[in-house]
């Protein structure tokens, strides 16, 4: 793939793609269970301009100040991960319609990479939403969150669930929502957080275990559910299985697997109960089910990193925080946590001091606020 030279051009089309804060339930996405995200106001822009040849394509990135062209009739791997991100969503495009034409799409992002904002699902929702507004393909939001999937599935390797692309296309400004990841049904819920808001601390670590581990859970969770399958009529997935069913099977599984299964099953039953406690007003409740929740990503599903357990532990010293946990895939990325307004900047001072002392890292900070999904903000001659 040639490097293009790039120029500042006139776009035909601005789309803007959020990330995704998850207020509880990750890696449960994939088996099948509840989550509950929120897009968040921290996106990537795309700019799109059709071009004359309509076998190629270009693409420039402003974070990375780098570039490449494909031919849109030999789509292939590239040896630059980013790339994949966007050459999957071609590849998932050409087998759903042959009307996607040449173009350079140039990309700025404010999503923090490796910080478990869903950078990735946001790069591909971004793209598949921009080309189909592009050339009119026609296909429904769920088209576009189920062929991002895919494109991380084939072209990245990460076998993924579909709560990051479904928070980057469906969010709703103010709002979570509830994920069925089964039925795919979904319902919107009101983030009455004040007194107390979202703050995230990223902690600008980013282990290398977290691709070849986040598939290897995937592959734990099925391996235990076979075995639970043997004593139990479970047709589907770990959303099935109840914590009566895991406890009668536990002497069947390995320690790791009984631990990976009741981790998920535990968390399912924790974003159900973050949705009640939301619906309640008890942040109180809340801030409990973030802590339990990391507990588990630590202890049972084993994810988590000492720089994230650091961040989760000390908040418990500070005045004015309900809860936190980790979030994201694991191994790093950032943590949320649930704090009152008046405390929210002493909060961040006092624990970027402790982080600095015990790491020699630099955390930064910001306030996760839900927002709207994937949306065209320019259009030419608009």
């Amino acid at each position: 793939m040639a490097l293009p030279t790039p120029e500042t051009f006139i776009p035909d089309l601005t789309v803007s793609a959020p990330g995704r804060i998850n207020l509880i339930g990750e890696h449960t996405d994939y088996n099948m269970g509840y989550v509950l995200p929120a897009a968040v106001d921290k996106t990537i822009v795309f700019r799109f301009r059709r071009r004359p040849d309509v076998f190629r394509a270009s693409f420039y990135s402003q974070m990375n100040q780098k570039g490449f062209t494909v031919s849109l009739d030999a789509i292939s791997r590239s040896a630059q991960s980013w790339e994949n991100y966007l050459l999957g969503v071609l590849a998932e495009l050409s087998k759903r319609t042959d009307r996607v034409q040449g173009f350079d799409c140039e990309i700025e992002s404010s999503l923090p990479a490796g910080s478990g904002l869903s950078s990735s699902a946001a790069l591909e929702c971004g793209l598949a939403f921009g080309l189909n507004e592009l050339f009119g393909l026609g296909l429904t939001p769920w088209d576009l969150i189920a062929l991002s999937r895919d494109a991380e599935h084939h072209f990245v390797g990460m076998q993924c669930g579909i709560m990051d692309q479904f928070a980057s296309v469906m969010g709703r400004e103010g709002h979570a929502m509830l994920l069925d990841c089964r039925s795919l049904e979904y319902s919107y819920h009101p983030l009455k957080l004040h007194p107390y808001k979202l703050v995230l601390l990223n902690s600008h670590v980013s282990h290398s275990l977290a691709d070849s581990e986040y598939n290897l859970r995937r592959a734990q969770c099925e391996e235990g559910l076979s075995i639970i399958r043997q004593r139990f009529p479970v047709a589907g997935t770990l959303r099935e299985v109840s914590p009566e069913m895991l406890l009668a099977c536990q002497g069947s599984l390995s320690t790791v697997l009984y631990n990976r299964c009741a981790y998920v099953v535990s968390e399912n039953e924790r974003v159900l109960a973050a949705v009640d406690a939301l619906e309640q007003g008890d942040l109180q409740r809340l801030g409990a089910l973030f802590y339990s929740s990391h507990e588990g990503l630590r202890k049972q599903y084993e994810v988590s990193c000492p720089e994230l357990d650091f961040l989760v532990d000390y908040t418990k010293k500070i005045p004015g925080v309900l809860g936190s946990r980790m979030m994201g895939g694991g191994f790093g990325g950032c943590t949320l946590n649930l704090v009152h307004e008046k405390d929210a900047e002493g909060f961040v001072g006092e624990i970027t001091t402790a982080y600095q002392q015990q790491f020699g890292l630099q955390l930064t900070s910001f306030e996760g606020v839900p927002s709207s999904g994937v949306a065209v903000v320019g259009k030419k001659d608009a």
